[in-house]
């Protein structure tokens, strides 16, 4: 057993026995957590809701020491946000080779999670510290930080709002400027609640999330929160590739040139990807 997976482990371990002593927070379990641990069934593409597939467009190196949850792209350019406490980071990389060319580490208390850029600010999540940060976008300057009273896990934007996942089946409109709760959508398919959504991505009018503990993308259209479509992308990685990596999470947009990205934690590669109508 390597040692990046043992150190997985046993973090995982002493969350399960945390959780076990709590009072019973009702949101969402740890990104950390056993799959076998989920407490409702993973989600499966209903037969009225359009599932598809993928192509690989283009291949490009990742880290495979980066544990993503958050992903943005912006031409050339890649900002990530990367978790684990102790570990987690802003970076600006590379698209073409990977390479990290300017990183923030946040304190150690803090577990790095979604992040969304918003005019000239980069907005960043942390997981269960209910604290936000706010960064200059040129520099990565921290600027302020805000407050939330969920967890906080994927984060995107409309144009207009800041959307915020906390792993249920709730999304969050937050104000840009005040950081104020705006109003919210619960998201459901035919099946009834979609939850543990995580990393977030706003393509074309529709809310895309990674659902954690699985290869699914949600396709979600966020006046309603109905899921309009699923994204299955089982098979990017190989099966020895697996191995060392951890789940799917990363999904990048870029609106100018119509490119999709996605990656995961710990995964060595990032794809283009086109997706292909299975039915």
């Amino acid at each position: 057993m390597n040692h990046r997976r043992w150190l997985y482990l046993m973090i995982t371990a002493g969350l399960l026995l945390s959780a076990a002593c709590s009072s019973g927070q009702e949101a969402a379990v740890s990104p950390l957590q056993s799959p076998l641990t989920l407490a409702s069934p993973l989600p499966s593409a209903t037969p009225g809701t359009p599932l598809y597939t993928w192509r690989i467009v283009r291949v490009f190196p990742h880290d495979p020491d980066a544990f993503t949850q958050g992903l943005v792209v912006e031409g050339d350019v890649l900002y990530e946000s990367t978790g684990l406490r102790g570990r987690s980071t802003l970076r600006r990389v590379d698209l073409e080779t990977g390479q990290v060319l300017q990183s923030v580490a946040l304190p150690a208390r803090y577990f790095g999670e979604g992040i969304t850029l918003f005019r000239e600010r980069i907005y960043q999540l942390t997981w269960q510290s209910h604290i936000g940060f706010v960064y200059d976008r040129e520099q990565m300057r921290p600027l302020s930080d805000f407050e939330y009273p969920t967890e906080g896990w994927g984060l995107t934007h409309d144009g207009e709002r800041l959307i915020m996942s906390d792993g249920t089946a709730t999304l969050y409109f937050l104000d840009p400027d005040t950081l104020e709760q705006v109003g919210q959508v619960s998201v459901f398919d035919d099946t009834g609640p979609v939850v543990y959504l995580n990393e977030l991505e706003y393509v074309q009018g529709e809310v895309w999330a990674n659902v954690w503990q699985t290869d699914r993308i949600a396709r979600i259209d966020p006046n309603t929160g109905q899921v309009v479509g699923w994204i299955d992308l089982a098979g990017l990685l190989s099966p020895e590739e697996r191995r060392s990596a951890d789940v799917l999470n990363g999904i990048a947009y870029d609106a100018v040139h119509d490119r999709l990205f996605v990656t995961g934690k710990w995964w060595p590669k990032l794809f283009e990807i086109e997706l292909v109508l299975r039915r």
